[in-house]
This record gives structure tokens, sequence and C-alpha cells, in this order.
């Protein structure tokens, strides 16, 4: 981290600390907010931490969820005041304010510190501290690094080890992605011996399916997957119509765009859904197809080089015709990812 040794004296003294992640948090976007929540409780700070939206069900398990603030469930008012009197402010999880939404424009204006733990590529640099790395195979991974920078590992608990160790996990995948690299391995084993269970967290979050979110899954695996073999390309098309049917609740979709990354010769998967906001889409690659170059030129987003997202103002159907002329002009270079990683 830059400049720690301010950080620490800016930490002397208790805070009003505000803890924010981006929209629709997942296991480490919430993992790390609430692990950093509880370590800075311990050391004597008033930490309220807000989410932009609700988050799947299968994180409810966590330690301090229950105190989360949810700004679209009618506590805008509540989140803006606290935003307001907040001295400190922690932007965990992404990289621009305007993954925030709304929160962006409350923390762009707050005269808190604000400080940025982050792993996404291209930084907005609006912070006055940042802990950021694209080497990090997740922001939990930092957050437990900034522990121990503070010389506070002694303060990690068994709640505090579970939150980072869920968001460890998930973002590598179970630990089969290429971002698991050896000091993630270190990092991990050091929050088993910290007391996360490890068997626990796994059921929570992989084994807690609902029926509705298995049947969706078997309709859209059969009903909604197409394959461009000759692009080496797989998506998933959603329509809002295909969510209501199965009642679909946050997180039901997470994880669909592994499936079509999954078969064989595919080296570009995506997930194309119809939100009612907007046509919202996940993205995934094998070796070295940038996922992140391909949101960011065309669909106002971007991530990591094997995971980004993106955002359509089009339609689901002109969405999805977008998509498909757009993989076409990327015939030669998938086809060359597809050699290099078989």
């Amino acid at each position: 981290m830059q400049n720690l040794e301010s950080f620490k004296v800016l930490l002397e003294s208790p805070k009003k600390v505000v803890i924010t992640t981006h929209y629709k948090p997942d296991a480490d976007a919430l993992g790390s907010s609430l692990g950093l929540a509880s370590y800075l409780r311990k050391k004597g700070h008033e930490v309220n931490v807000i989410s932009p939206s609700d988050y799947p069900e299968f994180l409810y398990w966590m330690d301090g969820h229950k105190k989360v603030i949810n700004y679209e469930k009618g506590q805008e008012k509540k989140s803006a005041e606290l935003i307001d009197k907040a001295e400190v402010i922690f932007c965990l999880d992404f990289n621009c304010l305007y993954r925030i939404n709304k929160l962006g424009e409350w923390v762009g204006k707050s005269s808190a510190k604000k400080v940025l733990i982050d792993h996404h590529l291209d930084p907005e640099h609006f912070a006055h501290y940042e802990l950021w790395s694209t080497e990090a195979a997740a922001t939990a991974e930092l957050v437990y690094e900034l522990i121990v920078m503070l010389d506070d590992k002694q303060l990690i608990d068994q709640n505090i080890a579970e939150s980072l160790y869920a968001g460890i996990m998930t973002d590598t995948g179970q630990f089969k992605h290429p971002n698991t690299t050896r000091n993630v391995h270190i990092v991990t084993a050091e929050l088993m011996g910290l007391g996360a269970d490890i068997s626990k967290i796994g059921r929570y979050i992989y084994d807690n399916n609902s029926l509705d979110r298995l049947k969706f899954t078997g309709y859209a695996l059969s009903q909604k997957l197409k394959v461009l073999k000759n692009l080496k390309t797989a998506y998933f098309w959603i329509s809002a119509e295909d969510l209501k049917k199965f009642n679909s609740k946050t997180g039901d979709t997470e994880g669909l765009v592994n499936y079509a990354l999954s078969l064989k010769g595919v080296v570009f998967s995506a997930v194309i859904i119809e939100r009612p906001d907007t046509i919202r889409l996940s993205l995934r690659s094998k070796g070295e197809f940038s996922v992140n170059d391909f949101a960011k030129d065309h669909f106002s987003g971007g991530g990591h080089p094997n995971a980004a997202g993106g955002i359509s103002d089009l339609g689901l159907e002109e969405t999805v015709e977008k998509f498909e002329k757009l993989v076409k002009t990327y015939e030669k270079e998938l086809i060359k990812n597809n050699k290099e990683t078989k």
C-alpha cells in the first residue's frame, strides 16, 4: 500500500467508517467487506457496510450480513447520511465509482478519506490510499494482507477467516483459474490455520441450491445455450420472462457462464441477461483472449483478462445480434487461442 505509515496513523484513533462494494456483491465483494468490517470494529471503529443492492442468499451465512445496509431497499437516506458523516470510506472490489451506481455520487463528493482495495484492471484512482494489485486473485486476499501489514493478524478470528476464504475460493473458481497463485495457497492455508472451516464454506456456497435454481439451470442448458463452434464461442441468452418463469433470485444465474466455457473447444463464453434496468453481460475466456478488452471496447465494461462484465443499452435480441457480429471479427484470435489452450 502507498503511504502505509500515514494510513496507520489515520486508523490509530476511532473513526466513523463506511465500507461499500460493487452492485450485486458476490462472495469476494461481500466476504472482503464483512471481514474488514469485523476487524475494524475490533480496533474500536464505528463501521457500517453499505451495499448498492441485494446479494445471493447463499452468502447469508457470513457473520455480520444482517447489519449490511441495502441502498436499494429503502435505505437511500440512511446511506447518504452515513456517507456524509464518514471520516473514512473503504471501497472494496471495484475500481470506478460508477460500479456502485447512485452511491458513487455520494462517495465521490464526500470529504472522507477514501481507501481503495481492489484487484481489477484500470482503476479510476479516486482514493487517497490504494491497495491495488492485479496479481491478487481476490480482494479478500488483499484484505488479509492489509491486516497483516497492520500487524494485526492475531485479530483474525474464525468468522473473519471464513469470509475472506470464501472470497478467494470463489474468485479462483475453487482454485481452478489461472489466478490461483502460490500466494493464494499460502494465504488460504493461513486462513485455515486461523479457523476457517472450508468444508462448511463449500457446502453453504455450492450445495445450497433451491429447486427453482436447479430447474432454471437445466432449462438454460437445454434451451438457451448457443454454440458458435467455428468461432470457439458459446453463450446463453436469458430473457426477463425466463427469469420470472423460474422465480429467479439474485445469484441464481451466477456460475452459468462457466458451463459454456467448460465445453470442449470453447475459449470464449458469455451470459447475456435481460435485467429490469439494462442488458448485462458476463464474460469468460481461456488463454490469452482478453474479455476485459472485449467488454471495455464494446459493452462499457471491464474486469480481468479472463473474467469481465459489461452492459448494453440495446434490447436483448439486438444485443445478441451485436455480440455475434462482434465475435466474428475475432475469429482468427479465437482459433489461435483454442490451439494454444489444448
